[in-house]
């Protein structure tokens, strides 16, 4: 009787261990029971396992990376996406500017003109609206100082009113797309008289 039991017994383990690999079944089945092979395979299982968590976090922690330099991307995208176009209706307004500042004061008051003047002047107060709405600003350049990264110094005028290296003079404004230059200020810059 205890031989049924032991051969149903039997065959359960060699299922069992079908699936472990020979070294480990090697060591196992010695007769001596060697427990310094048991333990360094042990050992070798503890670092295998360490590397693995490692190997993972590493995995993790790259897949967050990632993650957040994708929504920055899309961020970016959707901040910037306008900037091309931005870029181009720029000459637009300062056509319209120029067209207002070429009106002559007299002809501003003719009823004739009147209508007209004032329709571009409300043009350009519909883009200046819409440049707003898209984090579009102009920079500030009249009296301060250089800025080589908002400015294009285009000329150097002597001066003895202003400390030298200070816009004295705009010719083309600049612009802002939120905080990316879009289109530096070319300006003139005071020098020291001769």
């Amino acid at each position: 009787m205890s031989d049924e039991k032991k051969q149903p017994l039997d065959e359960a383990v060699e299922n069992e261990l079908k699936g472990v690999p020979e070294e480990f079944l090697s060591d196992a089945d010695d007769a001596d029971g060697d427990d310094a092979s048991v333990e360094d395979a042990l050992a070798e299982l503890r670092n295998d396992l360490e590397a693995a968590k490692q190997e993972t976090l590493y995995a993790k922690a790259e897949a967050q990376n990632i993650r957040r330099r994708a929504e920055k991307d899309i961020a970016d995208a959707r901040a910037y996406a306008a900037t091309g176009f931005a870029r181009d209706i720029l000459s637009v307004a300062d056509n319209l500017g120029r067209a207002i500042d070429a009106v002559p004061a007299e002809l501003r008051e003719d009823d004739k003109f009147k209508g007209l003047v004032a329709g571009i002047e409300a043009t350009q107060r519909e883009i200046d609206k819409v440049f707003g709405q898209h984090g579009i600003s102009r920079i500030a350049a009249m009296g301060l100082p250089l800025d080589p990264n908002q400015h294009q110094a285009m000329m150097e005028i002597p001066s003895a009113d202003h400390e030298p290296g200070t816009v004295v003079q705009e010719m083309q404004a600049g612009y802002m797309i939120r905080d990316r230059l879009l289109r530096p200020a070319m300006v003139g810059v005071a020098k020291k008289p001769d």
